[in-house]
């Protein structure tokens, strides 16, 4: 089989990351497709592409198209066709801004502008970024689980820098998108442990090993 038969057996899902600028939207979508992180904040000027494939269970391979959807464009003209087609959506907001999370709203109106005239949205996810910063959520968890459960919306939390849980979310978005359960083992294996980071204050540091990239690509639409 070629390459070309074998992508196209591939099942394709368009996801499309939303939210405010500076609530973590690229770094999740290059921390999920390529396992970095960027410490250096670059706002996204209209559109970032991602593609990663996986596989569900059944064997059912996956290719996700990740939509990075720059926060500034809330309102653009072009932001109704960067949304249209999506199978999945993913409002992602900062736990440390509460501002990120109460802009929320209007993302999620925009979508159902965009599916106005049909009769089911897109798969909707809300995603609480920044989980390593845990000791400086502004958010409340009844506040996000309200959200949650008001918009009909499954609930995530994740750190794009660490990379916790960033893998199970896009996992379990796209296996309900496709009705695919995913057993306990399988989600385990998709968490990642995270240890909290202790810092020496000492000359020596230790040296942080280089993750390891993933096979993927981009492109930016401006």
């Amino acid at each position: 089989m070629s390459d070309s038969e074998d992508e196209s057996s591939d099942k394709q899902l368009k996801i499309v990351i939303m939210g405010d600028g500076a609530s973590g939207k690229t770094s999740l979508a290059t921390r999920y497709s390529q396992e970095q992180f960027k410490k250096q904040y670059g706002q996204t000027v209209g559109l970032d592409f991602y593609l990663k494939r996986i596989v569900l269970p059944g064997n059912v391979h996956v290719a996700l198209q990740v939509w990075d959807i720059g926060g500034q464009t809330l309102g653009g003209k072009m932001l109704e066709n960067y949304i249209y087609g999506s199978h999945g959506a993913l409002l992602v907001y900062d736990i440390t801004s509460y501002a990120s999370f109460e802009n929320l709203e209007d993302w999620y109106n925009m979508v159902k502008k965009v599916y106005g005239k049909e009769s089911r949205l897109p798969h909707m996810a809300l995603v609480g970024n920044k989980s390593d910063l845990e000791h400086m959520r502004t958010v409340k968890l009844d506040k996000h689980q309200k959200f949650a459960q008001e918009h009909g919306m499954s609930s995530h939390f994740v750190s794009a820098k660490t990379g916790d849980t960033v893998n199970l979310c896009f996992q379990r978005v796209a296996a309900e998108i496709l009705g695919i359960k995913l057993t306990k083992p399988e989600v385990e294996q998709q968490q990642r442990v995270v240890k909290a980071e202790i810092i020496q204050y000492s000359n020596d540091a230790a040296a942080k090993p280089i993750p390891t990239q993933t096979k993927s690509s981009f492109c930016t639409l401006q």
